[in-house]
Formats: structure tokens, C-alpha cells, sequence
């Protein structure tokens, strides 16, 4: 079913909803998939937003700050339009691009562009600061975040994350292995 997949991790399969753009640029059947997760957690579900790119997963986190935009109806969004274009319809204040998403009415589109105007530019400006060292940026920011979702708190594991990175781990599995090992002393 397009918006949403089951993700076979070691033997147990999750569901991920997605937005359609990313369903359509999804590997065959059975090929490795690597996504950026947000776990939503509600009362009564525990919800998993998948995407291709760390710039998507930020865009559908802003729109979740939204007044009147939930997890659903950022997908949704996120579905009628990629989000380098929704940043910029954003920015330039283009509502008349936005109210033709589907589920954006012009109430909706006005408050998103009041409300996100400034945080997309924050965000452009500092996704260019960011050093070509992307790479090892990503795995640390990997690591803590699986760290964090085993129960680790954050501050405590941020040091040991960077000195297991700039050791030479080249992967996110031998880094938390690096990194549990050391905790464990």
C-alpha cells in the first residue's frame, strides 16, 4: 500500500508510513532500505515516519510544530509536494502553491508561512555552515539517537559516541558496540 511499508529488521517487520515521493524512490522488494526514522509516540500508538533524506525528516518535524498539523497531515503534505519545493513555497510566502496541497486549506497555509518562514531560513543557514565531514556528523547523530532510544540519556553518551567515531569506527553498529562496551566498564 503507497504511505505506508513494513521494514523487515532482523526478523521483525515494522511499520513505517511514508510520504508518497518516498515510496516511489523505494528499492525493489527485498533490497536494503536506509531511512531516517521519527518515532511518534500518542496515548494509545507507537508511529514510525520514514525518509530518504535527513532534510526531509527536518521538514516534516517543523510542520509537526504547526498549530492544526499533526504526524498524518504532515505526511500528507509532505506527499503533495517534496520538501525543497514546500520550503521554498514557504519562505517566499506562496500560498496560493501551498492551499493546492491537498489538506491545506488558506487558513492553514497563512499560518504556515507565519510560522515557519523564519525556522526554514534558520535551517537553510545552517545546513550550509555544515562541514564536508557530513559523513561522520550522520553516524554520530545515528549512534546517540539508537543510544537514546535504548533508555541512555543523551548528555552521558555523547562524549564516548564522538571518541568511538574518530577512533576509526566506520560503521553505526561497531560504534554502539564500542560504545556500550565502554559504558559497561
Amino acid at each position: 500500500m503507497a504511505g505506508e511499508i513494513v521494514v523487515n529488521v532482523g526478523g521483525v517487520g515494522y511499520q513505517v508510513f511514508i510520504p508518497l515521493n518516498v515510496f516511489y524512490r523505494l528499492p525493489e522488494l527485498g533490497a536494503d532500505v536506509k531511512l531516517y526514522i521519527h518515532t511518534h509516540l500518542r496515548e494509545d500508538a507507537l508511529q514510525l515516519f520514514g525518509f530518504q533524506e535527513p532534510a526531509e525528516k527536518q521538514v516534516f518535524l517543523q510542520l509537526n510544530g504547526v498549530a492544526g498539523i499533526g504526524p498524518k497531515l504532515a505526511l500528507n503534505i509532505l506527499s503533495g509536494i517534496p520538501a525543497t519545493e514546500l520550503t521554498r513555497a514557504i519562505k517566499e510566502g506562496d500560498q496560493l502553491r501551498l492551499v493546492s496541497i491537498p489538506g491545506v486549506g488558506k487558513k492553514l497555509a497563512e499560518r504556515m508561512v507565519v510560522e515557519l518562514r523564519d525556522k526554514f531560513a534558520t535551517l537553510e543557514a545552517q545546513a550550509s555552515e555544515i562541514p564536508a565531514q557530513g559523513r561522520d556528523s550522520q553516524l554520530i547523530q545515528d549512534a546517540v539517537s539508537a543510544l537514546v532510544n535504548l533508555g541512555y540519556r543523551k548528555a552521558e553518551i555523547e562524549k564516548s559516541v564522538r571518541d568511538s567515531a574518530q577512533s576509526g569506527k566506520q560503521n553505526l553498529e561497531d560504534v554502539i558496540k564500542d560504545v556500550l562496551r565502554r559504558l559497561s566498564r
